[in-house]
């Protein structure tokens, strides 16, 4: 009997880890790309849809008129104030993804994560310099949470079926199984047994492959291979910890920006001034409303002026701490990337910054060795 029961459970485990993978695959249909594309207009949510972006970026933002997009950007300060104070008003107490996975015992409440998270991607789509990396993981770790409560499943394994549905949505958006379940172990769970890593690994191959089914298996950014000299890896050797650092100084600034936010009249009020600025700063600086795919994508292939990614580096943390500051929400995995990458192209351009961006994007990681979620002022 015992045996049979021991089998039961397995059954029981391996059914949640596919269904997890399965719910997270179409998040990256509805948040990855899909929803945004259809439902906000404007010139940014074409660079979106346009899939020559990182070819075409850069004259493309200078060819284009501002003044619609710039409108379009104080509707999203308008809709990130007014939509953030009223769900923290009068939708129930957000629960983090870390704060589920602490305690799977308090679920994470449907109906706020959902508007939580179509908050993000409208916001961004609309012009916000966050990234849309959150909504996601959200909703994988939502769909996660659901399933282990419906299968009546122990604390210990929601846990980690919680962990893993957030690497999952991670891994669908941007279609990297492995650093989903990277994410998953590393970020949330903190632990290592082999069966979390084989949940991991498989909530988020599962993922990835339902995603592809819709949207083709394509890479979000793309390298070009090159042979590098003997003498990179005594600058990667010199360059990563100064990245690092800076990578650790961004997030510094970011928490200490979203820790200054207050629920109440002063969230509509500043989230207005700061994508306001944004708006403005737009009319000259096409490359600073959005996520940052396509002028990263650029940086990476050596598309950039020097001058500009100075320029860029400063304006867009500014913007990405006014924005903050105003309690929007958003990613910041795509801005940590960008300040990496950025700041290699102004610290050495002897090579392609496609050779780079191993180093840059190790360092960054380095730098930010834990996903700090924003806190939870919903009350």
């Amino acid at each position: 009997m015992s045996v049979a029961a021991g089998n039961k459970n397995h059954l029981i485990r391996l059914i949640a880890v596919v269904l997890t993978g399965i719910l997270a695959g179409p998040v990256r249909h509805g948040f990855g790309t899909n929803f945004t594309r259809d439902s906000a207009p404007g010139f940014w949510l074409q660079l979106w849809a346009d899939r020559s972006v990182r070819c075409h970026f850069y004259r493309a933002s200078r060819s284009r008129p501002g003044h619609a997009a710039s409108w379009a950007i104080v509707a999203g300060g308008a809709v990130a104030g007014f939509g953030w104070w009223l769900l923290g008003r009068y939708g129930q107490r957000r629960v983090s993804i870390a704060a589920a996975v602490a305690n799977p015992c308090a679920p994470m409440p449907a109906g706020t994560t959902t508007i939580h998270a179509l908050l993000q991607i409208v916001t961004v789509a609309l012009g916000s310099p966050l990234g849309r990396e959150v909504a996601p993981r959200e909703m994988g770790a939502l769909g996660a949470g659901m399933v282990a409560r419906k299968l009546r499943l122990l604390e210990d394994e929601t846990r980690t079926l919680i962990a893993c549905g957030a690497g999952a949505g991670l891994a669908a958006v941007y279609n990297v199984p492995l650093a989903g379940a990277l994410f998953s172990l590393e970020v949330m769970l903190l632990s290592f047994s082999w069966e979390k890593t084989l949940a991991a690994i498989m909530t988020s191959a599962i993922a990835a492959w339902t995603a592809t089914l819709g949207l083709g298996d394509e890479s979000q950014y793309h390298f070009v291979s090159s042979a590098l000299p003997h003498s990179f890896l005594w600058w990667a050797i010199l360059a990563g910890p100064i990245l690092g650092t800076g990578a650790w100084l961004f997030r510094k600034a970011t928490s200490a920006a979203r820790s200054r936010v207050r629920s109440n009249w002063q969230m509509p009020v500043f989230c207005l001034l700061g994508f306001s600025l944004l708006a403005i700063l737009s009319l000259y600086f096409p490359e600073l409303p959005g996520n940052g795919k396509g002028p990263m994508q650029l940086a990476l292939s050596d598309g950039l002026p020097l001058s500009m990614v100075a320029v860029l580096l400063v304006l867009k943390m500014v913007v990405i701490l006014a924005v903050l500051r105003g309690g929007a929400e958003g990613g910041l995995l795509t801005q940590g990337w960008r300040w990496a990458d950025w700041s290699a192209c102004c610290s050495a351009r002897s090579g392609s910054s496609a050779s780079l961006a191993v180093i840059k994007a190790a360092s960054l990681w380095w730098g930010r060795p834990r996903f700090s979620p924003p806190p939870c002022r919903c009350r």
